[in-house]
């Protein structure tokens, strides 16, 4: 495919984990999603994993220098390359990822952005409908039920969940605004990073993230 070191950005309901998903497992890199991460470090019970359960465990947030002893465990396993999903969320952890990779001398190849304009993220976000019976979820968009308002599963109600609401979504959408978006242009400064329109097919947009991973290895050789 080309690129084999790549950050994947975009807001929440960009579609960005289902893209990389696709990616990783039609190419064979390993799919990086923070919150996955933890999740089996912890279960696994790693050294970072243990560290980690404990933040966890109290309900507090893992700090970056966990987060980082957690993903440098998974990317000595990722022989093949990866896309990293979710991370880094701020300029601070792009700088210090691109420092330890570089001392490792694999520096990130790529930074990705599936770019969808917000008002069609807000109405990704609160598409989402959820059987009040068997918690089957449907999406009034990309998934509708058969009979509006009704599961195709159980037949039962589906409702909006109240962290699907407009209000939540923008509130969502603010905060990637000011703290993950600055990373479009971090990545931008240092000619890594590349766009695809993230609202359209799936299919489409996958192949078009195809087309770009293989043309900046070639423009890169």
């Amino acid at each position: 495919m080309g690129a084999s070191r790549i950050v994947i950005l975009g807001a929440p309901g960009a579609g960005k984990g289902t893209q990389a998903a696709r990616l990783s497992a039609a190419h064979g890199l390993a799919h990086l999603s923070t919150g996955d991460m933890l999740r089996a470090a912890v279960a696994d019970g790693t050294p970072a994993g243990l560290r980690a359960k404990e933040f966890m465990d109290a309900g507090q947030l893992v700090p970056d220098e966990v987060v980082f002893g957690v993903l440098f465990e998974r990317l000595a396993e990722a022989n093949e390359g990866y896309l990293l999903d979710g991370f880094p969320r701020n300029a601070a952890q792009a700088e210090e990822l691109d420092r330890q990779l570089a001392e490792q001398g694999a520096p990130l190849e790529l930074a990705v952005v599936v770019d969808v304009p917000d008002e069609r993220l807000v109405a990704r976000l609160t598409g989402r409908r959820v059987c009040s019976s068997c918690g089957n979820t449907h999406h009034v968009e990309f998934m509708p039920p058969a009979k509006e308002g009704v599961c195709d599963k159980c037949g039962g109600e589906l409702v909006q969940r109240s962290d699907d609401t407009e209000a939540v979504a923008r509130d969502r959408l603010e905060v990637y605004h000011q703290t993950t978006a600055p990373l479009i242009d971090y990545y931008n400064a240092r000619d890594l990073l590349a766009s695809v329109d993230g609202d359209g097919p799936v299919e489409r947009v996958t192949q078009d993230l195809v087309e770009v991973l293989s043309r900046d290895v070639a423009e890169q050789n």
